[in-house]
């Protein structure tokens, strides 16, 4: 006899944990949503704890109910999830990609058992930094949806652990979180959750040597508000922002490594005993990251051998060091073999104010993360994965990557883009050629393999060179030395370079993208526009922008200052375009979406060279700026006679912009020679 699961179907448990509660009302939600309303009979799964089994491990058995058998309610969510997915087909990205639904009046369900396996990662998660979208988007008005669905994605995805968002964001949504039965833990710049020393003491210095009581009362106040959750506490010191301590000490005790490295050996030791105090048993982790990375290669901060330490990527996928400003070490990131518990902090979202990727996907392959995170599990770093996800839609190719590998999984680019097609548009090949294509065809900026651009490349290297320029200043840009260390004009030339060699690569993604929008049709369509093919056109358009704002400039050096005014109108549209983009993608639940685009901020970029296209016209047209207008707008014969110095009003900017376009390309067209 067959298990009919169905529309009257309930779940019956003896537990009465919020998690519990909360996974229940999930899978209840999701069988309305699968089903009809039928006169069939109610039929039971029931939630039964099981002691013998390893924690978040579950044992399904269908008979005449549903069995779920767990230890923990860890393994009763992936035991409930685990029927949502197999036997009515939810996604562990539904939500996120627009899965439809479609309704049925049962599903039939073969007696058999399902035991699930160990993850070859202990604590594997998500940290939702950089979330500025999520700080606007609401879903019907209500800002907590994107985050429980955030939460369910996380889980759906074999996660257990969060950080469940930046600063505020992260104290506002802890008990949210811990309500989904997620572990804890922290960002690198907060010990142990705490709040900012500068926010809650605004009026004082923030110097441990002076103040160490303060920082204690914060600390201890985080944990005391964590005791009862599930917490990997996260140890550290660094500054008010994420930056090295030294930075927003006023002392100047701290000027050597070894004066560094010795008080943050101190303070995590303090910060553990705080956390001993209230915790029987916790379980530590320490980021070593940027400076602190350092420090302890070089021997001055020691780490208890029993705290997990979490090594980082450098932004890119590549387990380096990361660079900062213009200081790029790279020195190898990899956990030790036999190191003790050990995890890393890995990015596929990015934002260093230099050239990496936030609106757009990690901009390097699957097999390249492959070949990153099998390293990580060769050198016993199966502690601690923390994931930065920002804010989940431009990554969730990546994201869906790395729940495979954490569960064990080897991936590659062919199987995963074939695979990942298959479950969310269907048996469709060009679209997994789109998805291949969309990790290999950006911008090649140095010479190591993981070097590849994301869109804040065109962003924030524009809008230093278009102020730079505003001001005159041809010395050189110190915030693009890490590109290129020379003055403006071989530092526009290089970035100049970069984009041009790299255009055909992005337009030939583009032109496939779009010849697969233009063969499919209806949800799948639209669900394939807003998420791969906008991508795709966020780079082409930025891409093809920096390079006619490149064009721009170098007819300003020229004294071309017509065409520079030209070139950098169809610059700052193409930057428009990529914007208006955007913004069209947002359909339905994603109304407002991209809305507080304000790291890579693609439309603010554009503002900045309409600023500089103003100073152009400054240079160029004449003190009472009449010449380009007479020159446009005038006929010929009339252009050089000045019995009245213009006949109506001034003509602004984007007016003369305009007409200059359009003059221009009616000039281009009477050039074209045609056919006798």
């Amino acid at each position: 006899m067959k298990f009919i699961l169905n529309y009257n179907t309930i779940i019956i448990t003896d537990s009465d944990s919020a998690p519990i509660r909360n996974i229940i009302s999930i899978l209840a939600r999701d069988i309305k949503k699968s089903f009809n309303k039928t006169p069939l009979l109610c039929n039971k799964i029931r939630l039964k704890k099981d002691l013998e089994l390893a924690t978040e491990v579950y044992r399904i058995f269908v008979g005449e109910d549903i069995e779920i058998f767990a230890s923990d309610d860890l393994g009763f969510i992936y035991g409930l999830l685990k029927i949502s997915e197999e036997y009515l087909g939810i996604l562990p990205f539904w939500f996120w990609l627009d899965q439809k639904i479609e309704k049925k009046d049962y599903v039939e369900i073969k007696r058999e058992t399902l035991l699930s396996e160990p993850y070859a990662v202990k604590y594997r998660g998500w940290f939702f930094n950089d979330e500025v979208l999520f700080m606007t988007w609401k879903v019907n008005g209500d800002s907590l949806v994107p985050w429980r669905m955030a939460f369910e994605a996380l889980l759906r995805c074999g996660g257990n652990m969060t950080i469940p968002g930046t600063d505020k964001l992260a104290h506002e949504n802890r008990q949210l979180a811990s309500d989904f039965g997620l572990w804890l833990t922290h960002h690198h710049a907060e010990p142990l959750g705490a709040k900012m020393f500068s926010r809650v003491y605004p009026e004082k210095d923030a110097n441990y040597s002076e103040q160490s009581h303060l920082f204690h009362k914060l600390w201890e106040e985080s944990v005391i508000e964590q005791k009862d959750k599930l917490v990997v506490w996260n140890l550290c010191f660094r500054g008010q922002g994420d930056s090295a301590f030294w930075n927003s000490d006023t002392t100047g005790k701290y000027d050597t490594k070894e004066k560094r490295g010795e008080l943050i050996t101190k303070i995590i030791n303090k910060q553990a005993d705080i956390v001993r105090k209230y915790v029987e048993k916790p379980i530590f982790c320490t980021n070593l990251y940027g400076e602190i990375m350092e420090l302890y290669n070089d021997g001055f901060v020691q780490i208890d051998p029993q705290f997990i330490k979490v090594k980082a990527d450098n932004g890119y996928g590549k387990m380096v060091t990361r660079r900062r400003e213009n200081h790029n070490p790279r020195s190898p990131s990899l956990p030790v073999k036999d190191g003790g518990p050990q995890g890393i902090y890995y990015h596929v979202s990015f934002y260093d104010l230099q050239a990496a990727n936030h609106i757009t996907a990690l901009p390097n392959t699957i097999n390249f993360v492959d070949e990153e995170l099998s390293k990580v599990l060769e050198h016993d770093g199966n502690d601690f994965w923390i994931i930065n996800c920002s804010n989940i839609r431009p990554h969730i190719y990546h994201l869906d990557a790395i729940s495979k590998k954490w569960r064990g999984d080897a991936i590659t680019d062919e199987k995963h883009s074939k695979e990942f097609v298959q479950k969310y548009f269907g048996d469709k090949e060009l679209i997994s050629q789109c998805l291949n294509s969309m990790v290999t065809a950006n911008l090649k900026f140095g010479v190591h393999e993981d070097e590849r651009a994301g869109e804040q490349f065109y962003t924030e290297n524009i809008r230093y060179m278009a102020r730079a320029h505003l001001l005159q200043e041809f010395d050189g840009i110190n915030n693009m030395n890490w590109l290129c260390n020379g003055n403006f004009h071989e530092q526009l030339k290089s970035f100049y370079n970069i984009c041009q060699n790299g255009i055909e690569r992005i337009k030939a993604h583009y032109d496939l993208c779009k010849m697969t929008s233009n063969s499919l049709t209806g949800s799948i369509k639209l669900k394939f526009d807003n998420y791969i093919f906008l991508q795709a056109k966020i780079h082409y358009y930025c891409a093809l922008g920096s390079i006619t704002f490149c064009n721009s400039v170098f007819k300003s050096m020229l004294s071309e200052y017509k065409e520079a005014f030209i070139l950098a109108g169809d610059a700052a549209e193409l930057f428009i375009k990529a914007n208006t983009e955007m913004r069209t993608s947002e359909e339905g639940v994603w109304n407002g979406f991209y809305y507080n685009d304000c790291l890579a901020d693609v439309k603010f970029t554009a503002d900045v060279i309409l600023k500089m296209r103003s100073f152009l016209r400054e240079k160029g047209d004449s003190p009472q700026y009449h010449k380009w207008y007479r020159d446009e707008v005038y006929e010929p014969e009339d252009q050089n006679v000045i019995l009245l110095m213009v006949t109506d009003n001034h003509m602004p900017d984007e007016k003369l912009y305009k007409v200059m376009k359009q003059n221009r390309n009616v000039k281009t067209k009477k050039q074209i020679p045609t056919s006798s």
